[in-house]
């Protein structure tokens, strides 16, 4: 997806990223993306996703690949709970501020929690493949933000949980689509309302994970599917991607219609290729 050329955004800093609690290198096609707030078991906050939307906006156009990881032995314990708190995070807002005694304007929060939540849609853009590199516990948003990626690859010690419902709250961060489309309604409810761990094995068995390897696997493994994807055209790739994605809501019908008409545009696109190499 090009950027909008009129847009004077760039991606964030290094100090930006650092307060954000992130760090973020883009090599050619592949950029990789690490939560890293270690000393905080790589909990998120507010300005992680806002930061996380302003990356998706301004990535250069040629990454292809996005590697999302945690920093350490832990992908991530989830939302900060100080965001919960009156005070929240230093230099944050607060969640909660306000609707203890009815002060806050719940179209202003929905509005926020919206921008939090495009730090999370824009990893299933049809132009990019993210993946999902899961060591330890990924929990609560650290769940979610794996279940926005198109592959999980688990090191055998990972952990999902989705912890908000046994703290008085739903999980809003775009997590419960994916989780219902993978595993079911029944399982999502389950595995929601428990709040139970569900550890590498049987998130194979689910369909949550991609691969498990063992620990000291998952570098090499990870770098092996990156390989593989930049083994297909670009152009082929994001329009597969987005025929996959459109399956689920459309008809049979529908679907082929939509299989036709993307066909005959990279049929298009190898003639004029082949065309401008006589």
């Amino acid at each position: 997806m090009a950027q909008d050329p009129n847009t004077t955004e760039t991606l964030p800093t290094d100090e930006e990223l650092d307060r954000a609690g992130l760090e973020l290198v883009v090599d050619g096609p592949v950029a990789r993306l690490t939560i890293s707030r270690p000393e905080r078991r790589n909990a998120m906050t507010g300005s992680t996703w806002t930061t996380m939307a302003r990356i998706g906006r301004t990535l250069p156009e040629d990454v292809r690949v996005v590697v999302l990881a945690g920093k350490g032995d832990i992908f991530s314990a989830g939302i900060d709970l100080n965001m919960f708190t009156p005070e929240g995070v230093d230099g944050e807002r607060s969640i909660v501020a306000g609707l203890a005694d009815g002060s806050a304007d719940e179209a202003d929060l929905d509005a926020h929690i919206a921008e939090l939540q495009a730090g999370f849609t824009w990893l299933r853009r049809p132009d990019l493949v993210t993946v999902a590199a899961v060591r330890g516990h990924a929990i609560g948003a650290g769940f979610q933000i794996a279940l926005s990626c198109d592959l999980r690859i688990l090191a055998d010690d990972a952990k999902f949980c989705m912890k908000e419902p046994a703290l008085g709250l739903v999980p809003d961060l775009t997590g419960t689509k994916p989780l219902v489309d993978i595993v079911g309604v029944h399982r999502a409810t389950e595995i929601c309302l428990t709040a139970r761990r569900v550890e590498a094995e049987e998130a194979r068995e689910l369909g949550l994970a991609t691969l498990v390897v063992p620990v000291d696997e998952l570098e090499g493994a990870v770098s092996d599917a990156v390989s593989a994807i930049l083994e297909v055209g670009a152009g082929a790739a994001t329009a597969t991607k987005a025929l996959l994605q459109a399956a689920p809501e459309n008809t049979l019908e529908e679907q082929s219609a939509a299989e036709r008409k993307a066909q005959i545009g990279r049929l298009t696109a190898l003639a004029r290729s082949m065309a401008a190499q006589t």
